[in-house]
């Protein structure tokens, strides 16, 4: 059948405002207008030098494994962008054009930190086996799938494994934790400018995945089922990436993985909530439980 449209909604009837696919596509447009380009790397590159060898290569294990992740969530949106749209969702689809232009400028953030420390080498034997099955297998399955079935189990296959688990556990606890040890030094003022913007973006990612899982449960409660599944499925490996890590003090290392419970909790429940509940529900929660979901980033 041929491509066609039989009307628009910014003609007829207008667009959903209030929608929080339409809230995070606003706070997209202010608070997403950062430039990699205009981070001042020159003190990183001073205070990398200065760093002994251990400590260099702790630092070049975390930026290959979210060089190659922003990299990786870069690739394998676009398939998420095109089943929203076939569903004629318009202000999700708004909201994820400003998403993947985003991830993006992530990608561009870590190569010009990685340029500016003149680090070219290939740093991919930095990434664990548990790594590989996340970033090389998992996160293309799942996404790539979409292209030739965007089914409801799939939609959520998929923001199960990028929004929750790529997102809301590996890279939003890993940007904690860059923070966590790099604040009180004092030192790579550049890299965490960058990673504070990251992470506010990523918090906004994360609400809208949250957001999409359970309109998809309000619409079929037997969802849940395959939320909890996928997530089962992927959680032994997403924690095998943090045992890959360099041993950490081990205050350090129990505040960021209680971080990281505590931040995943809060979203699971709020997808449990919308069992039972209708999809005119879900999107009433736009201004109110969603809130839950942006965290403290954004």
């Amino acid at each position: 059948m041929a491509a066609r449209h039989d009307g628009f909604r910014s003609i007829a009837g207008g667009i959903r405002w209030d929608l929080l696919p339409a809230r995070l596509y606003e706070r997209g447009k202010h608070l997403g207008a950062w430039n990699p380009r205009d981070i001042d790397f020159s003190r990183d590159r001073e205070d990398f030098r200065h760093l002994d060898p251990a400590a260099q290569e702790s630092f070049l294990r975390l930026a290959a494994g979210f060089a190659a992740g922003e990299e990786a969530v870069t690739l394998d949106l676009l398939p998420l962008v095109w089943t929203v749209a076939r569903e004629g969702r318009l202000e999700e689809e708004m909201y994820l054009t400003i998403f993947l232009f985003e991830e993006a400028k992530h990608t561009e953030f870590f190569r010009r930190l990685l340029d500016a420390l003149d680090v070219h080498d290939d740093l991919s034997g930095f990434h664990s086996p548990a790594y590989r099955t996340i970033f090389y297998e998992e996160l293309p399955r799942a996404m790539h799938r979409l292209l030739a079935d965007p089914s409801p189990e799939a939609q959520a296959e998929a923001a199960v494994t990028y929004n929750m688990v790529v997102e809301g556990v590996l890279a939003e606890t890993g940007y904690y934790a860059w923070r966590r040890l790099l604040e009180p030094t004092g030192a790579m003022p550049g890299t965490l400018r960058g990673i504070a913007h990251i992470a506010t973006d990523e918090a906004r990612h994360i609400a809208y995945g949250v957001y999409l899982i359970s309109r998809l449960v309000a619409e079929d409660d037997r969802i849940f089922d395959v939320v909890e599944r996928r997530l089962n499925a992927l959680m032994g490996p997403a924690l095998g990436t943090f045992a890959a890590d360099p041993p950490r003090d081990p205050a350090v290392q129990a505040d960021i993985l209680d971080f990281a419970r505590r931040r995943f909790d809060a979203r699971l429940n709020v997808i449990a909530r919308a069992r039972g509940r209708s999809v005119a529900d879900i999107e009433g929660w736009a201004g109110g439980v969603f809130a839950e979901a942006l965290g403290d980033n954004g």
